[in-house]
Formats: structure tokens, C-alpha cells, sequence
């Protein structure tokens, strides 16, 4: 049953994309907003900034507090549908259950937006409309866009579409094959609060700390079997090579495996120098060839499309297996 459950929100994903209006995600973020402003106000985080086991204390309650309750939520009904699934009284259970399960999984996947977003890079670019370009691609990547070339704009999609593709995509998966609505949900939950308190800023450095590591810890091994599948479906050799000697250099434990096979297997160049909020920052090289562009958008989603074939095969696969 989980191959169909996790066929039917991909198709889902595939087919309404990123809901547009009363998305979860948005809605909790302004739940989080909302704990944040309460448990590390202005005054107090002027009081508590030299105290950084007080501040991670706090980050650690606003993590629990902001990812629980919707976790619980969960919960019920898809252990309900669990526990009858072989009680045919009790179909009403089993079916709410799946149709939770779907829904959690359809609105954790970021799959279907992620191509949108990189088409639309794409097409700019194509077009030769470098100001429309940056616009685009500063929606998907927190560097400095303004002073981009074509280069630049191409290298940012291409990186944000392989990262993305573990995020968003693999992870998301990953997770509720392993624990259903429960573990993806938890899963997008806390990358979500990692991308808003994960900055090293003196102001989330510490408050930030538990969402950084909750996020670390949870995305460890979908990281991994992201860059296998990224190694498996492009230039594998490559991709592992790169693996193996770049992604120690990189700064994310779980982002220097996926990008550094990512830019393998596409056979491009990326990382390298960029702007964040004002900063310029350097960044080890990743991959090998030539720097990405135009085309090499397109060509990234094609390997984030295929990983995903290829993950629901391998779930078919073993779940008939598992049935012979």
C-alpha cells in the first residue's frame, strides 16, 4: 500500500504543483513567526545574547512547540489506518488514514514548484532577459542576485535545483517510506524551521541551533542516497569521484555530498564566490568542466525527474517482493 500511497501525491505533486493560497508550509511559518517573537523578543534576546546555553534552551522549546502539535495531529489517523488495516468494519478508518497520508506527502513535495521555478530561470535566460532572470532565480536562492551575469544566474538554478532535489524532493520521500505521514512531516518541518533559524547570525546562532542539528540529523542519510542517485543516473564515475574529494570542502555536511555528485554527474563546474546579504563569501569547487548554462537547467531538473522514476521503482519493487 505505501507504493500506491507515495505514487498517488507524486502524481498529485505532477499534476496541481505547489497549492497557491492556504499553503501548510506558509501557515506554519507564521506559527513559527509567531513562537519566535514570543520566546526570543527583542528585549529578551538583548538580555539573553550573552548567554548562549539560555538562547538554545529557548530554540530548543520553539522547535518542540512549533513542530509537535502538527506532528500529533498526524498521528492518529494514519496509526489508526495501520492498526484496521485488516479490519474490513472499519474501512472508514483505513481510508481517512491514506487520504492524511497522501495529502501530508503531496504537500511536503516541492518536486512539481521546483521545476516551475527552474523553467522559469530558463526561459529567461533563453530569452536573453538577464534583469527577468535575476528576479526569477533570487526567488529560489537566498545569495545576492543583482549583480549576476548569465553565469552566475545559470550556476545559482543549477545549485538550488540539486539541493532542492534532496530537500524538497528525496528527502521528503525518503522519510515517509521509512515513517510515514509522521516522519515526513517532521522531515519538512524541520528543514522549514532550519531555513528561518539556521542562519549563523548573532541573532539565531544559538536560538537557531536545535532547528540546524534537528535538520542535520534528519536529513543525513536521504543526503546520501540523494548523491547515489544523482551518481547513478548521470556520470557516475565522476559523481562519486567528486563525492568522495569535494564535498569534505563544503561547508553543509549534508549539502557537500548532493551537490558535489550533483555537479559530477551533470559534468559541470559549480561552488565557487558569491554575495550573501551584502557579504561576499567563498565557496570550494564542485564538480568538473565548464561552468553551467542555459542549458544545463534543463538538464538538472531531467536528473531530479529520473532519480524520481527510479525511487518509485525501486519502492514497487520491493514492496512486490515483500508480497511474493
Amino acid at each position: 500500500m505505501t507504493a500506491l500511497l507515495t505514487i498517488a501525491a507524486v502524481l498529485l505533486d505532477a499534476a496541481l504543483g505547489e497549492p497557491r493560497r492556504w499553503h501548510p508550509l506558509v501557515g506554519f511559518g507564521r506559527w513559527a513567526q509567531f513562537l519566535e517573537r514570543v520566546l526570543m523578543p527583542e528585549a529578551g534576546y538583548s538580555a539573553a545574547s550573552r548567554r548562549p546555553l539560555a538562547l538554545r534552551l529557548r530554540g530548543v522549546l520553539a522547535v518542540l512547540m512549533a513542530v509537535a502539535p502538527w506532528v500529533l495531529l498526524v498521528v492518529v489517523p494514519t496509526v489508526g489506518a495501520r492498526v484496521f488495516a485488516a479490519d474490513s468494519s472499519a474501512l472508514t478508518v483505513r481510508y481517512v488514514g491514506y487520504l492524511v497520508s497522501i495529502a501530508t506527502l503531496y504537500f511536503a513535495l516541492g518536486h512539481q514548484s521546483l521545476t516551475d521555478h527552474a523553467q522559469r530561470v530558463h526561459e529567461a535566460l533563453t530569452k536573453g532577459d538577464l534583469a527577468q532572470a535575476r528576479a526569477k532565480v533570487g526567488c529560489i536562492v537566498s545569495r545576492d542576485t543583482g549583480q549576476m551575469d548569465g553565469q552566475a544566474v545559470a550556476s545559482a538554478a543549477v545549485e538550488s535545483v540539486l539541493e532542492n532535489g534532496n530537500d524538497a524532493v528525496f528527502g521528503a520521500l525518503f522519510w515517509f517510506l521509512i515513517a510515514g505521514a509522521p516522519g515526513v512531516l517532521l522531515y519538512r518541518l524541520a528543514n522549514t524551521l532550519d531555513a528561518m533559524w539556521g542562519y549563523r547570525t548573532p541573532r539565531y546562532l544559538y536560538f537557531g541551533w536545535a532547528a540546524a542539528r534537528l535538520d542535520d540529523v534528519l536529513n543525513f542519510v536521504p543526503a546520501r542516497l540523494t548523491a547515489l542517485t544523482y551518481a547513478l543516473i548521470g556520470h557516475t564515475r565522476c559523481a562519486l569521484r567528486c563525492w568522495r574529494l569535494q564535498a569534505g570542502a563544503w561547508e553543509s555536511p549534508n549539502a557537500g555530498p548532493v551537490m558535489a555528485a550533483g555537479a559530477g554527474a551533470l559534468g559541470v563546474g559549480l561552488g565557487g564566490g558569491a554575495y550573501y546579504h551584502g557579504q561576499w563569501e567563498e565557496r570550494p569547487a564542485l564538480g568538473v568542466g565548464p561552468r553551467p548554462d542555459a542549458t544545463s537547467i534543463p538538464a538538472a531538473l531531467r536528473l531530479v525527474r529520473l532519480g524520481v522514476i527510479f525511487w518509485l521503482l525501486v519502492v514497487i519493487a520491493t514492496e512486490a517482493v515483500a508480497r511474493a
